[in-house]
């Protein structure tokens, strides 16, 4: 099991730092530069820049995907660590020595999705492992099973324990790295890893138009995460913006043999809809991997619950 050791940002890791409900961030780089270095599950620790020394925290890598920029702050939000898209733009600019970040909405921007994050206080930093050298950029990779990787890994583990932090599979994980052997951990998807694996899972297309304009498309979840859905892709349909509003409103559904169906209560309501009524009883695009089709039983739950038959 590799670890990935990367330069951070210090005003990055105080806003997250002081905002513990956010337990899934994004780790933006301005360059594009794609990120291959760790699978799913994989630990991503957070080195702070000079002049502060140490890891200030650590997750579990999710995903990657180049976003343009006009959607990172749509995806991720504050998980950005950011408070606004204005402030997100400007940290961007800043960085890349690029002042056209402030306006460019389709500049490609590197998002590194990490679940399950913890951050230390300063006296509870971790050391940084001794053959870091300074002139490192991106990061590094270590081997957690051995040496220096293992015992920074094993570090992290016991500080973020001692701290009391909630997530429940680092017990597991620390009883695993002292007594048994590491295994990679499978962490759940939070808002922003959903949304970029429902819309790769479908080629980034709209399941029912097959649209690929990326700036009109969302992630809907089947059954609402206030609901009782979880954040995996077969509760998920990547819809055009305004078919994933009339979804959520119950105006539209996907019924389980995978065809759409368009309330009466939009033409009743509004006194118009043709431009959907058109979609009536069309199959939609589905992923190849069965293990990512919709879930034939949260299909009926909405058909049933939410739509307005």
């Amino acid at each position: 099991m590799d670890g990935y050791v990367a330069p951070t940002d210090h005003g990055w890791y105080q806003f997250l730092r002081a905002r513990p409900a956010i337990d899934e961030v994004n780790f933006w780089r301005p360059g594009g530069v794609r990120f291959k270095a760790l699978r799913p599950g994989e630990p991503f620790f957070f080195k702070l820049k000079a002049p502060h020394q140490g890891i200030g925290g650590f997750g579990l890598f999710a995903r990657f995907a180049l976003l343009p920029l006009c959607r990172v702050w749509e995806v991720f939000g504050e998980a950005n660590g950011a408070a606004s898209e204005f402030d997100l733009r400007q940290r961007l600019a800043d960085l890349a020595h690029n002042p056209h970040l402030l306006t460019d909405n389709d500049r490609p921007i590197g998002c590194i999705s990490v679940a399950a994050t913890v951050f230390f206080t300063p006296d509870e930093w971790v050391p940084v492992p001794t053959d870091w050298q300074p002139n490192i950029v991106s990061g590094r990779s270590y081997d957690l099973t051995q040496g220096k990787g293992k015992k920074l890994w094993i570090s992290c583990l016991e500080r973020a324990q001692a701290q009391g932090a909630g997530n429940g599979w680092l017990d597991d994980a620390l009883d695993r790295e002292r007594f048994g052997k590491p295994q990679i951990i499978r962490p759940r998807l939070g808002q922003g890893s959903f949304r970029i694996a429902v819309l790769d899972a479908y080629g980034s297309a709209c399941a029912v138009t097959t649209e690929h304009s990326l700036p009109v498309l969302e992630a809907a979840h089947i059954r609402p995460y206030g609901r009782g859905g979880k954040h995996e892709v077969r509760n998920g349909l990547p819809l055009r913006r305004d078919l994933h509003r009339l979804f959520d409103l119950g105006y539209v559904t996907v019924r389980p043999d995978h065809r759409l169906a368009v309330s009466p209560e939009l033409a009743e309501t509004y006194r118009n809809g043709r431009a959907y009524y058109a979609l009536e009883g069309r199959e939609i695009l589905l992923p190849s991997s069965p293990d990512h089709q919709p879930s034939e039983e949260l299909l009926q739950w909405h058909a049933d619950t939410l739509f307005r038959a």
